[in-house]
């Protein structure tokens, strides 16, 4: 054998040894591809988690996710209006021409307002009044409630009646109540609630609210005197005595309303036992509660009544 030959052999053998070394390598690499799910740059199999275009819970932090909800709970009394109408005016007694003209009340014309009582030491209704209305209006708007005044101590004098029957009206309120104190004899003590009387006549006409007034009125009963500890009052009679209700056809604020009202007499300010507790910021307060917790059990259960179908009534 000549030496050309012998030289080849080696080489031969190493071309062999060194494409089963690539065919090798290249088989072992497709292998690895496989095993990871497909080829270099290819998604991840099914069972790797999706991404979207919202951010899941803690992806992202710094960034809250949209759930949609609304951020907190609403009150009880959401999407209700309630007006209060703080009786009289402080500033009524140095206006007693304008207050003495005659309005519409209904079922006849009579003052537009009047300078309400006061106590032997001269704290004003008006002055008790919006005090106590600004009070039960914070409590109702902490339920949620939109609260209306047909006034805020912002008017020279008045309203007029006929102005506060129409404050509740336009502003299609779900309850009216007017706040006053009664300036009876001394001796007479209690609190009373006075409901429209059912009138057709002249510009009034409460057939449709003399219902829902009445049940207004019987929660402001309850409340008010479980609030303050305050009886009906001892000196209209005895069916007032016992419900601390009253029925009147001759005021103008309960005539003219289309929306449920009443006039709630917190107590009789020309009594000294009486005074002092009405004179009193956290008896106060406590009316304010009253008036509040009467107002919100009506309305739930004027919504409740709503719900089953049950009618107003008369």
């Amino acid at each position: 054998m000549s030496l050309g030959r012998r030289l080849s052999t080696p080489a031969v053998i190493l071309a062999i040894a060194l494409s089963v070394f690539l065919a090798g390598l290249l088989v072992w690499r497709s292998a690895q591809d496989t095993g990871s799910g497909g080829a270099r740059g290819a998604p991840a199999a099914s069972g790797a988690p999706k991404t979207s275009g919202t951010p899941s819970p803690g992806a992202s932090p710094g960034q809250p996710e949209e759930s949609g909800e609304p951020d907190g709970e609403g009150g009880p009394l959401d999407g209700t209006v309630v007006v209060l109408d703080p009786g009289h005016n402080p500033d009524n007694r140095e206006h007693t021409r304008e207050i003495a003209r005659r309005v519409d009340a209904g079922t006849h014309r009579k003052e537009c307002d009047t300078t309400g009582t006061a106590t032997d030491s001269g704290y004003a209704e008006a002055s008790f009044t919006l005090d106590v209305a600004r009070r039960a209006r914070t409590l109702l708007e902490g339920l949620g409630a939109r609260v209306e005044f047909t006034h805020d101590g912002d008017r020279p004098y008045g309203p007029c009646v006929d102005e506060r029957a129409r404050a509740g009206n336009e502003a299609g309120a779900d309850a009216v109540v007017s706040v006053h104190a009664d300036g009876s004899g001394e001796g007479n003590r209690g609190f009373h609630v006075i409901l429209p009387a059912r009138v057709t006549e002249g510009s009034a006409d409460t057939r449709r609210i003399t219902g829902p007034s009445r049940r207004l009125g019987e929660h402001l009963v309850r409340s008010f005197s479980e609030a303050t500890g305050s009886g009906p009052a001892d000196y209209l009679g005895g069916s007032v005595a016992e419900t601390g209700l009253t029925v009147r056809d001759d005021l103008g604020g309960l005539n003219l309303s289309r929306v449920p009202k009443v006039f709630l007499e917190c107590g009789n300010m020309r009594d000294p036992r009486e005074a002092r507790r009405l004179s009193d910021p956290k008896w106060r307060q406590r009316a304010a509660r009253g008036i509040a917790e009467g107002v919100e059990a009506f309305l739930l259960g004027e919504r409740d009544g709503a719900r089953s179908g049950a009618g107003d009534g008369a």
